[in-house]
């Protein structure tokens, strides 16, 4: 239009040309998306695999942190403590119980079924069913046995003495309907969990949760020596999907993340904002339904991973606001005719090779400072 009413076809034919060059959007098309690849690809590296660029976006958002316990802030690797008998010999009460838990993959059963020789004895089990959340039922040579934490028990009715013990968690037995004792089995904390909690606290996480179906004696004792924040214990899979949910609803600002290992974890990993599994003794179903993996049981790999996506993120907007920064300098020069080709040409190929320089940056992470 400038030239019908102004003459200068030349000047303003190459005006034109500089608004179209300038106008591209290539700097923004390759550097933005490159950055978020590069990150996918430095976190690999490291042992943490990222399912997608928008996790990258979201775990950069992150404001709260839910974790399970057993395998995620625990190390899974349970061992009998104690066994505390009634009517029957303390060998009888943990052959029983380890016949019963042999059928169970839940990291206490097989610390229990794995405390004795049961190899010849195994296949006395019977009619077993598993109920999840609950424990076991199954027949063992003529006798009805449950063996599982007190909701079992209450389930049919059993009369029995809680232990409330702090140090671990108890399965509790009962053959024919009758209360047998019980067996305590402890869990150990991993070193990297209590670290990992006070490197979230630097990044500006201060709100953590654990969700478990451990007792609260034994749950509050464990977020105690981590550090976190809040507690929800003797939790059903449903529940902590439920305790998830309200969470998410009542998070104001940001994202909520959550971190688990098992197959009870499945559901809240699914419904997270953005989900971790801890792979490295992760379930097939935990790894299957998160957003980001762990391929090794070193929690400072989350605090890791939150703060490369949080690098990522400003990289990113940084190449978002140069790059239009520029272009939008120059197109307006090249409105007003008061351009040249070679200023177009960098405005174009200039800024996007800067920008994708930036975006390489990436590449440079060594790793989180502690």
């Amino acid at each position: 239009m400038p030239p019908i009413f102004l003459g200068e076809w030349d000047k303003w034919i190459k005006s034109g040309i500089s608004f179209l060059v300038v106008s591209c959007p290539c700097a923004l098309v390759i550097s933005v998306p490159l950055s978020y690849f590069a990150t996918i690809g430095v976190a690999s590296k490291k042992g943490i695999l990222i399912k997608g660029s928008s996790y990258i976006e979201k775990l950069a958002e992150c404001s709260v942190v839910a974790f399970d316990k057993t395998g995620t802030i625990t190390k899974g690797k349970f061992s009998v403590v104690e066994v505390n008998a009634i009517g029957v010999t303390d060998k009888k009460l943990l052959k029983t119980c380890a016949i019963a838990e042999s059928f169970s993959n839940h990291p206490i059963a097989k610390a229990i079924s794995t405390s004795v020789d049961i190899s010849k004895d195994k296949y006395l089990a019977t009619n077993v069913e598993e109920f999840s959340g609950y424990g076991i039922k199954c027949d063992i040579d003529g006798e009805i046995v449950l063996v599982g934490n007190d909701k079992l028990l209450k389930k049919y009715g059993v009369n029995f003495e809680k232990n409330d013990n702090n140090i671990g968690s108890v399965c509790y037995i009962a053959i024919n309907n009758v209360y047998t004792g019980n067996i305590v089995v402890a869990d150990t904390i991993k070193d990297s969990s209590i670290n990992l909690i006070s490197l979230l606290s630097k990044q500006g996480i201060n709100n953590t949760y654990m969700l478990t179906g451990d007792s609260q004696q034994v749950a509050d004792n464990i977020a105690k020596k981590v550090g976190i924040a809040n507690v929800k214990a003797e939790l059903l899979p449903q529940d902590k999907l439920t305790i998830l949910e309200e969470i998410i609803e009542n998070n104001e600002k940001g994202t909520v993340a959550f971190i688990g290992d098992g197959i009870n974890d499945a559901p809240a990993l699914k419904r997270a904002d953005v989900s971790i599994a801890m792979g490295g003794a992760g379930s097939d179903i935990a790894i299957e339904c998160s957003d980001i993996v762990i391929t090794e049981d070193d929690m400072l790999k989350v605090a890791e991973c939150i703060d490369l996506s949080k690098k990522t993120k400003w990289i990113a907007l940084g190449n978002i606001i140069f790059c239009i920064g520029v272009k939008f300098i120059v197109l307006l020069l090249s409105l007003f005719g008061l351009t040249s080709i070679w200023l177009a040409v960098f405005a174009d190929v200039g800024v996007a090779m800067l920008a994708i320089l930036n975006s390489m940056r990436i590449f440079l992470y060594k790793g989180l400072k502690k």
